[in-house]
């Protein structure tokens, strides 16, 4: 049936949405959080760790896989704001180093025999909805709202868009950065835990290439890479076009290298589209 399709295609890039409510908001004020697929991959590996290996219960499994995203993000938004670090070349940093950490753990070998109710928030149904679609449909409505009606959310915008007169209007930038980076890594820590729980395993390789998928989701989105716009509907929109696309491809038989090739098009063909447009303005 197509419905059964359509909600196919949607738990498939659930995955990417989550992470990219994250991005954008870091889109947002300037930055870029090139770490996210590492963390995905990380926090699932931690949560898989802790429930195979440890015997913890499943919630605090998944508050410590959450965790784990929040500390990663907020070691971007320290290295930003400390040393002053650019936002591309901190996050490449942490991104190597998470992925790292997720090797070491695992020695590269998936994490296995996880608790069957775990696998529910990765393959349950709610109403006939797969879980990680609510998933992504609670968070994006929450991080609208946050975005759109609260004082913090608005400061954000105004931090993207300049970042020099919002602190001298005496908002304090860095809180704002080390949220909103903290905010980035929990969402994909639990973007890669829903993933693990699909899986059944703790993959390190998971997320591998995720963090593209993710920007190209918030351009194709509307946002732009030089800050101050951007929605989480219009995030979540990118994301489909992006899952769409890519089933497209699968079902149209294309070959794996040309999948590769053309998504990589796709997201040089959206950044160049933003860079057209701000030169525009």
């Amino acid at each position: 049936r197509s419905i059964d399709n359509i909600l196919s295609v949607a738990r498939a890039f659930s995955y990417i949405a989550i992470m990219a409510i994250g991005q954008c908001m870091v889109i947002i004020t300037s930055g870029v959080d090139l770490s996210i697929g590492s963390t995905f991959g990380l926090c699932g590996v931690i949560t898989a760790l802790c429930m195979s290996i440890y015997n913890i219960s499943v919630l605090p499994s998944i508050l410590a896989g959450l965790l784990v995203g929040a500390l990663i993000g907020l070691l971007n938004g320290i290295l930003i704001i400390k040393p002053k670090l650019p936002p591309f070349i901190a996050t490449l940093g942490t991104l190597s180093m998470a992925r790292g950490l997720a090797y070491i753990i695992t020695k590269g070998y998936p994490i296995t025999n996880v608790p069957k109710s775990f696998l529910f928030l990765g393959q349950g149904y709610i109403l006939s909805i797969p879980v990680p679609v609510w998933c992504m449909f609670i968070l994006a409505i929450i991080f609208s709202i946050f975005l759109n009606k609260t004082v913090i959310g608005r400061r954000i915008y105004a931090l993207g868009g300049n970042e020099v007169a919002t602190r001298i209007s005496g908002i304090n930038t860095d809180k704002i950065k080390l949220l909103v980076y903290t905010l980035c890594g929990i969402l994909a820590g639990f973007a890669g835990i829903i993933t693990a729980s699909k899986l059944g395993l703790g993959q390190p390789t998971a997320g591998s290439g995720y963090e593209l998928d993710a920007v190209a989701a918030v351009i194709i989105g509307g946002a732009s890479l030089s800050g101050g716009q951007g929605t989480i509907a219009g995030t979540i929109l990118g994301a489909a076009i992006m899952g769409v696309l890519r089933n497209a491809l699968v079902l149209l038989s294309v070959n794996a290298y040309w999948q590769q090739f053309i998504i990589g098009f796709v997201i040089l063909f959206a950044v160049t589209a933003d860079q057209l447009r701000k030169n525009r303005k």
